[in-house]
């Protein structure tokens, strides 16, 4: 098999935007997204993982277009049952989703690992790009809320997400598991081996921030920091999708492509920046991380190709970086 071209650390829907130009950029099957797994979660006895099945739906193009994540003609005839039952369903899956699900579940009990159940349902839905899930071990964002108790409450990510719907102040995130999980496999060595990283504009506290907690990624992408990119998920102080900004802000952290920097100096020597941010650019710089300014907001695929263009190039310029 041939080593991948680029390694793209990947959350949800920003990531599959990007992930989506990457494989019009480079031969799909030359791309390999190591994939948020920290979201994961159990519902109705199935394992969901939102973060894969974002990205494989959108390669895909299968994406629902409203929403950025699901699949398009949805129906809804299984949530409609569990309704009449008294089941919550304050986290929908529509019923083409279920057949993933479904088959997922039925893999792991079988003993199949997540990594092997991400690469039938990957093939299955004809995608080429390789889809590696950061680990196969227990990993969950926990978030604790701002409420009326002394220490806050503490929640799953999806029930903050979804759930609360992002609405309330956080105190805090922490990655539970996160200190004891291993790399996928097949995670570090495509990190090693790839001339190009690239940390894909997902939020850097809960998508990008599960990665670089699983021991070892932080440690390989530092060796090779020059030759890894990072793009940033604000833009003009806001987040295009989702808390991000308020996240940031919440937590202590300037929302701002200065403030991202700041989390990522020390994995990627270059952050890539809006044009809207190109007055900011100083800022990054001074964080010790060169800043390349280009059109980052992917409106379409092709705005989407030409960015992941931008950034194999700067990946060919690193000592080392061929492609």
């Amino acid at each position: 098999m041939e080593p991948p071209l680029v390694a793209v650390l990947a959350g949800g829907v920003g990531a599959a935007k990007l992930l989506r130009g990457m494989v019009r950029a480079v031969p799909g099957h030359r791309v390999t997204a190591v994939v948020n797994t920290a979201d994961d979660l159990v519902l109705h006895g199935l394992h969901v993982s939102p973060d894969l099945d974002t990205v494989t739906y959108t390669l895909a193009g299968e994406v629902n277009p409203e929403t950025g994540w699901g699949l398009r003609g949805e129906t809804w005839q299984a949530m409609d049952a569990l309704e009449r039952f008294g089941t919550p369903t304050w986290f929908r899956l529509g019923d083409r989703d279920l057949g993933t699900h479904l088959h997922r579940t039925g893999r792991l009990a079988a003993g199949v690992g997540l990594a092997e159940a991400t690469r039938e349902v990957a093939g299955a839905w004809g995608v080429e790009a390789t889809l590696l899930p950061m680990t196969e071990d227990r990993v969950a964002t926990m978030v604790t809320v701002d409420d009326d108790t002394a220490d806050g409450t503490e929640v799953g990510f999806q029930d903050y997400f979804v759930g609360l719907r992002h609405e309330v102040a956080i105190r805090s995130v922490r990655f539970a598991g996160a200190d004891s999980a291993r790399p996928g496999p097949g995670v570090l060595d495509a990190l090693r081996d790839a001339p190009t990283v690239v940390v894909a504009p997902s939020n850097p506290i809960v998508s990008i921030g599960p990665l670089l907690a699983v021991p070892g990624v932080a440690d390989v992408l530092a060796d090779r920091r020059s030759e890894v990119v990072a793009v940033s998920p604000i833009v003009d102080g806001a987040a295009l999708k989702g808390p991000a900004d308020r996240m940031l802000r919440e937590l202590g952290h300037e929302p701002s492509v200065a403030g991202v920097a700041r989390l990522y100096r020390d994995v990627a020597a270059t952050l890539v920046v809006d044009r809207a941010d190109a007055g900011l650019a100083d800022a990054v710089e001074a964080e010790g991380m060169d800043c390349v300014v280009t059109d980052t907001v992917m409106t379409d695929v092709d705005v989407a190709t030409d960015l992941c263009r931008t950034l194999l190039g700067i990946g060919d310029q690193a000592p080392g970086g061929t492609a």
